[in-house]
This record gives structure tokens, C-alpha cells and sequence, in this order.
């Protein structure tokens, strides 16, 4: 039964900040995705509001149980998005020359967004229920690791590099937070650079492509290097100000690549300048501190890990993706979670905010 308590505790805050990320996704992919002839927005517009509702409407639900369930239900979730993962490389549909999307009765989806938050409440629980470790050894993480492994070489099969490298981050993320001995930190970091030779031969061509043009981008500037000069020049002109509201050239020309996706914050930059982007970067840095604020407020492990590594979702997808954005990462196909298009990022991580809120709800509960 539902606590009226919990409603005094409701955590307005959290969905403030959200609802400001949901307009300004809006807003800037009407200006992504707004037809040159056309007085209209477009088909991907109209989705990003309906995916949007859908996701509050997940969030209040996800809030009605008590968050302790994930206790009991970790392990079938995480094998449950193993198995959709294993499907996408049987029966996946592919689009751009990846195998990603899994399509059930006319509704598309990503199994490897759902993947973060069950891999996160997976961790969640095997530490919540370790706590005899004051520090971890390498020994002792054997079973995390290979939690995170599966998943990881499952994502990186379809290919999606950026996806496995985000998952493997945010989980590495929780880790560290969790306390790891210092020696076998630096032994894994170690190893992790002596691989690196072995995981370059591992790649597609076009990401060893998309990694030697980030290096130098000028070497092939119609080729692998046009995502990266052509967002440089949309965030470069935007200057301090902006062009203004559907007025950036690069998007209204269609210079840039992707622009309603991964490229989502060029167009920001482009049309609202520095101010813009400031903006939206300091609704960021509020809800990753307010998430922080939430964990620190847990009473409990559990609830402290869980909303430790949705923080962790939201902070490294920002960094990767705005750094890709400027060139300081190269192109790995990770949009920007909360303001890009897709609605299988949106929904997963309005998942991952529900839990947020529930943990944030609950945490008077136990005084």
C-alpha cells in the first residue's frame, strides 16, 4: 500500500530540474529537425514529446514501490536484458550498417540503454550485501567484473563501442565509490593500458577511423572528419550570444551531421552561444549534485549505490558527449542523455530518475 507520507516527501526539486531538461530538449529539436519549406515541426519532434510523457508517467510509477524490491529482483532483471541483448544479435534490426534495435509489435527499442540501469542495480545489490570489505582487492571483485563484462563484449558485438565504453565507465564509477584498495587500483589501470594495443586491432575500420581523425580531423575532412570540423565550426559561431532561435546556419543547412542526436548540443550552442550552453550545463551540475545529495541522504547501502551509478549515467554521458561535441573525445555515438533524440535513452533513464526520486522519497521513512 502506498505511504501518504511519502507524499510530504515528494522531491520536487528533481522533477523541476527535469521538466526544464524536457522543454529544452524540445525546444532545440524543434530547431534540429525544423523543415526549410515547411512551417512545421517534424516527426521526430512530435516522438520526443510523447517519449517525454511517457517517462513522467513511468517516473510516479516507479515511485509507488519501495525501492528495497530491487533486492529480490536484481538478478532477473539483469538476465532478462542479457537475453534481449543476445536477441539483438540474432534477430536485431540494423540500421546504419549496426545491429542495436530489438522491434516487438511495432515498437523499436535499444536493450542496451535498459542494460545500465539493471547492471547498476545488479552492483547495487552484490555490494549492498558485501559489507564485511572495508576496502576491495582485485580478488574480491571477480564476480562485479564479469556482471560488467558480459554485458559489455555483448553491446560491443553489435557494434556499439560508445554504449559498452559508457557501461563499462559507470560501473567502474561505482566501483571506485565503493572503496577499492590503491595497489589493486593500479595494477587494474595497468592492465587496462597493456590491453590497449589489443583492443585497436579489435575495432571496426571506420572507429579506428573515427579515433585517427579526432588525432587530426584534417586529414580527411569529407570523410571521417566532417562530424567533428562541422560541430567545431556550429559551437565556434555561436559565439557569446547565438545566432538565435532557428537561425544557426549549420543547422538550418543541414552542415551538420546528426544534429537531432549525438550533435544536439551543437545546435544548443550554435543558436544560444555561450549563455545557452552555460545554461543548460548548470541544470546538469544542479541535478548530478541534487542525485549526489540523494545518496549521501540514503539510509541505507542499497539505496546509496543505486542512485550513486544514475548520477554516474548522467554525469559521463554529459562529458562524453559535450567532449565529443568540441573535439575533445572522438565520435562514439553517445547522445546526450535527457536532450537528444531517442526514445529508448529518454525512457531508461526516466527509469533511472524514477529511482532516484523513490530512493529520495523514502529515505525519511526509516527515522
Amino acid at each position: 500500500m502506498f505511504d501518504r507520507r511519502l507524499l510530504q516527501n515528494f522531491d520536487w526539486i528533481l522533477l523541476l530540474l527535469l521538466v526544464i531538461l524536457a522543454f529544452m530538449s524540445i525546444l532545440n529539436l524543434y530547431s534540429a529537425t525544423y523543415p526549410i519549406r515547411d512551417s512545421g515541426g517534424s516527426q521526430i519532434f512530435i516522438k520526443q514529446i510523447y517519449w517525454f510523457l511517457f517517462g513522467f508517467a513511468l517516473l510516479l510509477v516507479v515511485t509507488m514501490f519501495d525501492y528495497h524490491l530491487l533486492d529480490r529482483i536484481a538478478y532477473p532483471l539483469y538476465i532478462s536484458t542479457l537475453i534481449l541483448l543476445m536477441m539483438v544479435l540474432i534477430i536485431g534490426k540494423i540500421y546504419s550498417g549496426s545491429q542495436r534495435w530489438l522491434s516487438f509489435g511495432g515498437i523499436v527499442f535499444q536493450p542496451s540503454e535498459f542494460t545500465k540501469i539493471t547492471t547498476i542495480i545488479v552492483l547495487a545489490k552484490y555490494f549492498s550485501g558485501h559489507g564485511e570489505y572495508d576496502e576491495y582487492r582485485l580478488r574480491d571483485l571477480w564476480w562485479p567484473f564479469l556482471l560488467v563484462l558480459v554485458p559489455c563484449l555483448l553491446i560491443a558485438k553489435q557494434p556499439d563501442l560508445g554504449s559498452s565504453l559508457a557501461l563499462a565507465i559507470i560501473a567502474f564509477s561505482i566501483i571506485l565509490f565503493v572503496k577499492i584498495k590503491w595497489r589493486s587500483l593500479f595494477i587494474l589501470m595497468i592492465t587496462t593500458m597493456s590491453a590497449a594495443p589489443f583492443i585497436w586491432y579489435t575495432l571496426q575500420e571506420y572507429q579506428q577511423k573515427r579515433i585517427l581523425s579526432f588525432l587530426r580531423p584534417e586529414t580527411d575532412p569529407l570523410g571521417a572528419g566532417y562530424h567533428i570540423i562541422q560541430s567545431k565550426i556550429a559551437v565556434g559561431s555561436g559565439l557569446l550570444w547565438g545566432k538565435g532561435f532557428l537561425k544557426g546556419t549549420q543547422t538550418r543547412l543541414h552542415f551538420l551531421p546528426e544534429q537531432h542526436s549525438d550533435f544536439a548540443f551543437s545546435v544548443l550552442a550554435e543558436e544560444w552561444g555561450f549563455v545557452g550552453s552555460f545554461s543548460l550545463l548548470m541544470v546538469y551540475l544542479l541535478l548530478i549534485l541534487w542525485g549526489i545529495n540523494i545518496a549521501k541522504s540514503s539510509k541505507d547501502k542499497l539505496g546509496t549505490i543505486t542512485a550513486i551509478g544514475i548520477v554516474a549515467i548522467v554525469f559521463w554521458q554529459l562529458v562524453i558527449n559535450v567532449s565529443m561535441t568540441i573535439g575533445l573525445l572522438p565520435v562514439v555515438g553517445i547522445p546526450l542523455v535527457l536532450f537528444s533524440s531517442g526514445g529508448s535513452s529518454i525512457i531508461s533513464t526516466m527509469l533511472g530518475m524514477g529511482l532516484l526520486m523513490n530512493i529520495s522519497m523514502r529515505r525519511f521513512m526509516f527515522q
